[in-house]
Order: structure tokens, then sequence, then C-alpha cells
């Protein structure tokens, strides 16, 4: 697979392009990040990933959520995505769970390198700070809405530091979602691969009024 993985190879080398093929990663979430963030990680090399998703794939969503077609309607997401994630590169072990996340932790007894959070809620996302912590496994945030969004990878900091409602997201277009799980992407597939990456800071990242990017970056207590 020398060639398949070739412009990868000339960034960071063959060791770690094989050290990949030992990882395995949770995805919590197939709808807008978690699509996004299957198209970005699941041909990259890594052994085995988990998706874990109850909801069924909707009309509206499909304008946002790029692993899914018109032809997808009421099916489920995570089924999907692991289709998608196969068409692209068939060597990497793709797990389904169409149950919910407490469900997930009771059935699931295994390990994992990285937990990427790519859901829509902080009581969730509070769930599973506590499940990557009682693992002692890093995970990495994002969220979305409007124009901006936020990444943290969590190690040692707590989630706790947020006020957990259950508040709904604003409304959305579709390239803020592409732009924070690029970003989430990107930081997962940098720690797997050995390289480093700064935790327990939290980015803010946004578009102003006048269409201008700007980041904002905050440490975690």
């Amino acid at each position: 697979m020398k060639d398949f993985f070739k412009r990868q190879i000339e960034l960071w080398g063959e060791k770690k392009q094989e050290n990949l093929k030992s990882k395995n990663v949770l995805i919590v979430g197939c709808g807008g990040l978690g699509s996004s963030l299957a198209y970005a990680l699941g041909a990259s090399g890594i052994g085995a990933i988990t998706l874990i998703d109850f909801d069924k794939v909707t009309i509206h969503n499909i304008h946002r959520q790029i692993a899914f077609t018109l032809e997808d309607n009421d099916k489920y997401k995570a089924k999907v995505v692991k289709k998608r994630i196969l068409s692209r590169f068939n060597e990497v072990k793709v797990e389904v769970y169409t149950s919910t996340f407490d469900d997930f932790i009771k059935e699931s007894k295994d390990e994992f390198d990285l937990i990427i959070d790519a859901t829509d809620n902080l009581p969730t996302r509070a769930k599973i700070d506590e499940f990557a912590k009682s693992k002692k496994t890093p995970w990495l945030y994002g969220s979305v809405e409007a124009f901006h969004g936020q990444v943290c990878f969590f190690e040692n900091s707590n989630f706790s530091a947020f006020n957990v409602t259950d508040r709904k997201p604003a409304g959305i277009a579709a390239p803020i979602v592409m732009f924070i799980a690029s970003f989430q992407a990107n930081l997962a597939i940098r720690y797997l691969a050995g390289l480093s990456v700064k935790k327990d800071y939290l980015y803010y990242l946004y578009f102003n009024e006048e269409g201008e990017f700007k980041k904002q970056t905050f440490k975690m207590p």
C-alpha cells in the first residue's frame, strides 16, 4: 500500500505510517462533524475506527453532512458512514453501534487510542469526558454553529469547566462544519502519528461580520 499512502509517507516516513495500523479510534456521532471526520481519517491508515450514532439520515441533514446523499434518507448514519469509509480504503476495520452513548459504554470492552467528539450537545460531551478519564484516554472536543466553532484536545483538563446545559445549536452552513472537523482531524492524525499536539487548550474559531477569520486560544483549567 505504499502507493496509496505515498504523500503521507513523504510527510512523516514509513515507520509512522506503519504505526497507524495499530491505532484504534472512537468517533461519537456521525452527523456533520462525524461524516467529515470519517472522510478525513478513514483513508489515513488508522487500523480500526468505531462509530456510534443511533440517528438516521433525514433530508435536512444532507446539505452539511458530506457522507450522505439523497438515496441515504432514513438509513442509519453510522452504517452509511462505514460504507463510505470502506469505499475509499477497505483495509480499515470499522465497527458500528446504532445505539446511544450510554448503551455503548455498557456494551463495549474495547480500548481506544483516541476518542473524538462529533456530537451536538453538551451533556453527551460531559459523559464522553467522564468515559475518557475512566479509560485514561485523551479525547477531542468539537462544536460548531452559525459561523464559529470550538476545538480542544482534552488530556488532563476537565469538561466541567463548561456550563453543561441542554442548549440547542443555532442555524449552520456547511463550510464551517467541514472547517471545524478538519481542525479536529488534523489534531487527531498528528497525535496518532506521534507528532506534537497542544493539549488542554481551547481554540475558538470564527468569522466576524465582515467575513474575517479570527482565532482565540484559552488554557483550560
